[in-house]
């Protein structure tokens, strides 16, 4: 006690004696302190926007593949996505297209630096794709039957009707097939994959009951036309998409099973149709086809499933941004333009066989030969692509369907019409397996639904004009060989497009793309 009052008022002495913090500076005014401290806040501001832009840099200049795979690792974690849980913050980084596009020095084409780990590569991924073939051959492998169809419906219920204008409603409907990719890509980037995908299962299932029941022209052309091609659109528009979720390295080859989907479907639905009809009737027989279609696709939507979380990216259902990047732009066109003549000889050369003297059943296989050529021509070029790039596939394949359009007008004999149904079947059936193939590389996987939805609605002007075309100009030549010529040079345009795209991409001629 003592000894603290003694040391008391040294204390007091010594703390007066102190000089104030504010004196210590020139002009000691409490503005002053406050000017210190906003230079030294301004100060570690800028410091912070620099190193926030450095690695804003370093972000955007990420690999899509290496995004992809902190998507998968972040989710098997349970931990909220980043792209998803900061979708609004990162707006500007999820335009991809756009991004690669601005930064990437490859013409806005992705580098592929996946690891082992960022894809399965099968697993999972196995169940997935055989869904995909399966809603593959109920979608497009239904459509490719129309041949079946018209002819039925020339000879029974629309006999009165000229045979050309029946044709609208197999045109209609095939180009329907991809116009709804604008709609269905971009939902499936947001995550409506499977309401979607549920929905038109069952819409698809009850239109092929409902066609059962028309009686008039118009009916039909809504129904089979308008209502089933939007709804086998609906369908295989998430079908290539969801199979990129699972495969990178394998990715080709994957595209060309479900491509085989549609082989499938559009080689057995015309033989299952055609012996059906003359025993139970033209109504039964698409009741028949209804339920086939319902276990096909029941089974699919218990199969599909994605694997990375939904991304919202900028841009809209259909951006025109994307098509700044001239790889994809000279891609779409070339797709648009092969449409124009790519199947012209797949819906004639069953007239063409009658016309060369072939019995009608013999010529009607000609169209199932085709397709099943298709399928060998699909499988063979997904695993040549994986290989060797999916550009430097279907160029070739492109250019082999081209020679034999070109061919197959004058072929006249059974023997030479089988050949060329499987040649031509092969080289056609390539292209189509291998179509969305190059599309997958021009951009982020998280996008990648968006992009391949935009290039089938693009695809789908060519497919509505092109049969159309060559009908006129077999009315007016009489014959089948201007035909082939205008079919065949759509096809070479179209393989040079391509060769356009793939040196844009590379930035030469040598290169795996």
């Amino acid at each position: 006690m003592v000894s603290a009052a003694h040391n008391a008022p040294r204390a007091r002495e010594t703390m007066s004696s102190r000089t104030p913090l504010t004196s210590q500076f020139p002009g000691s005014q409490s503005t002053h302190t406050s000017l210190e401290v906003e230079k030294l806040r301004y100060g570690l501001e800028k410091d912070e926007k620099v190193i926030r832009d450095s690695l804003d840099d370093i972000k955007s200049e990420s690999s899509p593949c290496e995004k992809d795979r902190r998507l998968s690792e972040e989710t098997n974690e349970g931990r909220t996505p980043t792209l998803v849980g900061q979708a609004e913050n990162d707006l500007p980084r999820a335009t991809t297209d756009i991004d690669l596009e601005a930064k990437s020095p490859n013409n806005g084409v992705a580098e592929d630096h996946a690891g082992d780990g960022a894809f399965p590569e099968g697993g999972r991924g196995w169940l997935v794709l055989f869904g995909s073939y399966l809603l593959a051959a109920s979608s497009f492998g239904l459509v490719n039957s129309w041949g079946v169809f018209q002819a039925s419906y020339q000879t029974s219920i629309l006999s009165h009707v000229d045979p050309s204008t029946i044709a609208w409603i197999g045109s209609v409907q095939y180009a329907m097939v991809f116009l709804p990719g604008l709609i269905s890509g971009r939902l499936f980037d947001l995550g409506w994959f499977h309401p979607i995908l549920i929905g038109a299962s069952a819409l698809l299932v009850i239109l092929t009951l409902l066609v059962a029941e028309c009686k008039e022209y118009w009916q039909f052309m809504l129904t089979q036309g308008l209502a089933t091609g939007i709804a086998s659109g609906l369908v295989f528009g998430g079908a290539l998409p969801v199979v990129g979720h699972w495969f990178h390295k394998k990715r080709a080859t994957a595209y060309g099973v479900v491509a085989v989907g549609s082989s499938y479907g559009g080689t057995v639905f015309p033989i299952v149709i055609r012996k059906l009809i003359p025993a139970v009737g033209l109504p039964w027989t698409l009741r028949i086809l209804a339920f086939i279609l319902l276990g096909h696709l029941a089974l699919a939507n218990m199969l599909v499933r994605r694997r990375l979380p939904p991304v919202y990216v900028a841009g809209g259902l259909f951006n025109l941004r994307a098509f700044k990047s001239a790889p994809y732009s000279l891609y779409v066109a070339a797709s648009m333009v092969a449409f124009l003549g790519l199947y012209t000889c797949l819906t004639f050369i069953d007239n063409s066989g009658i016309e060369a003297g072939l019995s009608p059943d013999v010529s009607f296989y000609l169209v199932s030969i085709a397709n099943a050529g298709s399928g060998m021509g699909r499988i063979i070029s997904g695993v040549l692509s994986d290989r060797f790039g999916s550009f430097n596939i279907i160029i070739p394949f492109t250019l082999f369907a081209a020679l034999f359009t070109f061919i197959w007008p004058h072929c006249t004999t059974q023997g030479s019409l089988v050949a060329i149904a499987v040649l031509y079947g092969m080289s056609s059936g390539a292209f189509a397996g291998l179509l969305a193939a190059p599309v997958a590389k021009m951009g982020e996987t998280s996008d990648i639904g968006r992009r391949t939805g935009m290039l089938f609605t693009v695809v789908a002007v060519g497919a509505v004009v092109g049969p159309p075309i060559s009908g006129a100009i077999y009315t007016s030549s009489g014959g089948y060989n201007d035909v082939g010529i205008y079919a065949g040079i759509t096809i070479l345009v179209s393989a040079a497009l391509m060769f356009a795209a793939r040196w844009s991409a590379l930035g030469g001629f040598w290169g795996k793309f």
